[in-house]
């Protein structure tokens, strides 16, 4: 009898185990609808909007009053919760507004103040930390990290340097070329919760590169969280301190932060799954932890900030006119070809003339996070910078970013008006 016990303790164990395991990993296939979701949970999306606008320049104010209609359509079109967006003009913001809901639950709508996960864009702000620090000599983009950080968690990356880290020229995996199995999975749970950027190499330093070095082209968050550790040991001071002192400080990016700060803000938006658009009921993301690609993909913003962070690229006395032309500049391969998405350093850009790294038409970033999508988009020729985030995701990511084409439009417009007086 106690024999059979202990078996069904046992058997207990086993399947309670199995299930802890295999859960993650279902879900992580339901929420990008490769498997059934579990139907719980779902709020039906509230068909009012709420809306809330700031006009910081008064001359826009028309411009101001069109531009929430657009985002109110919008966020009609694409069956998102809330949408966010500003306009920055001259390096200053015009204009920032939201329109729908922050929390579904409790009814709590979106504001400008209203903070995202911004996905990818993360990569565009540690770009800045790091052109900061290449004005200061602190690092050089042309030196093996295998100088800064020592010892490296794996030999093969001795020879990488920042600037393939930061135009995706490294040869490292993105999450699903990641042959670290450990790191694989804890990519797929996203329980685990990483205080070091160091800490968080572990997710991939078991991995094989895809190429030698300079050889190809692959788009990978793990080669930013690499060149963020690099950043770290250039300046001997923790990753979040060179972006807070660099970036954040000087630029008054008072909403972007780690998700850990920003939930004590009370201003997070909750973030949602509502099958890309495709239905009109949403439930909130399963909890996840996104420390392990900080610098890549994990940080929290509103799009105020963002233009602050875009404007700042038109201010030669925060960057240097060389280092932006060279964080603007599209990077070629060894043979000398130009990449295939035309990534500079941590920014896609747009050249009227691809021989003239200076006859920028556009340059952008954008991001998908759980339950998040960020754009950011700076017009160098005309001095505007717009920022956009909504807290669920869209099937294509254009059929979100597109808005900033809208509001670029409009503020063209209302700036040639404007000037004109």
């Amino acid at each position: 009898m106690l024999r059979k016990h202990r078996y069904k303790v046992l058997l207990v164990l086993v399947l309670a185990s199995a299930v802890w395991f295999t859960q993650p990993i279902y879900l992580f296939y339901a929420y990008r609808g490769k498997a059934p979701m579990p139907p719980f949970g779902l709020q039906d999306i509230p068909e009012d909007n709420q809306s809330h606008q700031v006009l910081y320049m008064p001359g826009y104010q028309k411009a101001g009053e069109e531009a929430i209609a657009i985002l109110q359509r919008h966020k009609t079109q694409i069956n998102v919760p809330a949408i966010s967006a500003a306009v920055a003009i001259d390096g200053e913001i015009a204009w920032a507004g939201a329109a729908g809901w922050a929390d579904i639950s409790s009814r709590a709508p979106a504001t400008p103040q209203t903070q995202f996960r911004i996905g990818s864009t993360s990569k565009a702000l540690t770009a800045t930390g790091l052109a900061r620090l290449v004005d200061s000599g602190n690092i050089d983009l042309d030196t093996p990290i295998s100088e800064y950080i020592k010892p490296l968690p794996n030999p093969n990356w001795s020879d990488i340097t920042p600037r393939q880290l930061a135009c995706h020229m490294s040869g490292l995996p993105h999450y699903r070329e990641n042959t670290d199995l450990l790191g694989l999975y804890r990519s797929i749970s996203l329980k685990t919760r990483f205080r070091d950027v160091n800490d968080a190499l572990s997710m991939f330093d078991g991995s094989e590169l895809l190429f030698e070095p300079g050889r190809g082209f692959s788009y990978s968050t793990y080669g930013t969280v690499l060149q963020s550790a690099a950043m770290q040991a250039a300046s001997q001071k923790p990753f979040l301190d060179i972006i807070r002192e660099q970036v954040l400080q000087p630029l008054a990016m008072e909403s972007t932060m780690t998700e850990t700060e920003a939930k004590a803000t009370g201003r997070l938006a909750t973030f949602y799954w509502n099958d890309e658009g495709r239905q009109r009921r949403a439930k909130p993301w399963r909890k996840v932890d996104l420390s392990h690609r900080l610098a890549g993909g994990g940080f929290i913003s509103t799009s105020s900030d963002l233009v602050k962070l875009g404007s700042a690229y038109l201010d030669d006395q925060y960057i240097s006119p060389k280092t932006r032309s060279i964080f603007w500049t599209p990077q070629t391969l060894l043979d000398g070809s130009v990449n295939s998405q035309n990534y500079a350093l941590g920014w896609r850009v747009q050249l009227r003339n691809p021989q003239d790294p200076e006859t920028i038409r556009k340059a952008n970033h954008g991001g998908v996070s759980r339950g998040a999508q960020s754009w950011l988009m700076i017009l160098p020729e005309r001095q505007i910078v717009i920022a956009v985030n909504i807290n669920s995701n869209t099937e294509d990511f254009w059929e979100f970013g597109s808005v900033s084409k809208q509001l670029g439009d409009l503020f063209i417009k209302a700036k040639q008006v404007e000037t004109s007086i």
